[in-house]
């Protein structure tokens, strides 16, 4: 039987540059990861209808698992806002998937791509990103690398520690030398216009800026990713993969306690033969009275710093975009119900 005939993408008016995997960041020439030398030109696909999407996207296989790099744009991006565009790089195309244009049929039919072990998607704090997926669509947002994760734990196996807050932004990600060593201005000129436009992502057609803006989001993370994997070692990989889950499911908390996501990633069997076993690494889920997470974040922060400068463990407020009244502790099992007792007894000092 004749092979199905994969589709014909659409024609594209918009091109960037990709940077070329075998290029390391720091060549002598002191060109940017972007220039031409060091880069390929693709098309960038704005994608209504799901026939315009790679198959090996929509239909995920065990024979050929792909890594891609991954972003959302929207209006208040979480569970109650607007998902508007999805980005997504491959090594050869870019593609904006309209979610306004193409409507929920669209973003529904990326729904096995998403939730696939054999896509890995590459993206930058996927939190809120994987939120909105969740209650808006259904989704459940799986096999993610988070750079800002990789980032962190890079940092400390070269035996750099960061504060409980320090998280590197993107901006800052694409301006070390390590990784990509370019400044992204560009960037900041969306930030106003938002300011400015709140429903910025909304406006249809797509202009020129808008079709940019998207993509310089993603076009640098497989190679971010690339560079990234060759530092990475054993046991910063599970760390890795386990904290990317977690990071995706800790803002869609809902009634069955998230019994309905996949599995964490087991420790793996490597790990526990050295002897040097780490530590299951879990989250937590408390709430908090309704009016009274002022009084446990403190004045400017100061409680839940002290308590996050006390334990080996992440502690995320739900904030303004909801949930409200959560606060979500990830990290080894001993840390959590550390934060967990120093955080109960700050809300019965509520009383």
């Amino acid at each position: 039987m004749a092979s199905p005939t994969p589709p014909i993408p659409p024609p594209s008016s918009f091109f960037t540059y990709i940077p070329l995997l075998s290029d390391s960041p720091s060549l002598p020439d002191g060109k940017p990861v972007d220039d031409e030398s060091r880069s390929t030109m693709v098309p960038i696909h704005v994608v209504t209808r799901a026939s315009q999407l790679p198959v090996e996207f929509l239909e995920p296989s065990h024979l050929a698992r792909i890594v891609i790099g991954f972003d959302c744009e929207g209006v208040d991006l979480c569970r109650n806002g607007s998902l508007c565009i999805m980005q997504l790089a491959f090594p050869d195309a870019v593609y904006l998937v309209d979610a306004i244009e193409g409507g929920d049929a669209l973003i529904k039919a990326c729904k096995p791509a998403l939730e696939s072990d054999y896509i890995t998607k590459v993206i930058h704090d996927c939190k809120r990103d994987s939120e909105a997926l969740y209650f808006q669509f259904g989704i459940k947002l799986n096999n993610v690398v988070d750079t800002q994760i990789a980032y962190s734990l890079i940092e400390e196996q070269e035996g750099r520690k960061k504060s409980p807050d320090d998280y590197i932004s993107f901006v800052g990600l694409l301006a070390d030398p390590r990784y990509c060593g370019i400044s992204y201005l560009e960037k900041e000129e969306v930030r106003v216009l938002l300011r400015q436009d709140p429903k910025f992502w909304t406006h249809r057609p797509l202009s020129e800026q808008m079709v940019r803006a998207a993509a310089d989001d993603v076009r640098f993370l497989l190679y971010i990713h690339h560079q990234m994997m060759e530092k990475l070692n054993e046991r910063s990989l599970w760390y890795l993969a386990v904290r990317g889950a977690l990071y995706c499911r800790c803002f869609c908390v809902n009634s069955n306690n998230y019994a309905d996501w996949p599995s964490l990633p087991p420790i793996p069997d490597k790990l526990k033969a050295d002897g040097d076993e780490p530590e299951e690494e879990i989250l937590s889920v408390l709430d908090v009275p309704s009016g009274k997470m002022g009084r446990v974040i403190g004045k400017k922060g100061a409680t839940i710093l002290s308590i996050k400068e006390s334990c080996n463990a992440e502690i995320l407020i739900g904030g303004g975009k909801g949930p409200p009244d959560k606060v979500f502790i990830m990290g080894p099992v001993k840390q959590v119900r550390k934060a967990e007792a120093m955080l109960r007894g700050r809300v019965m000092d509520i009383y």
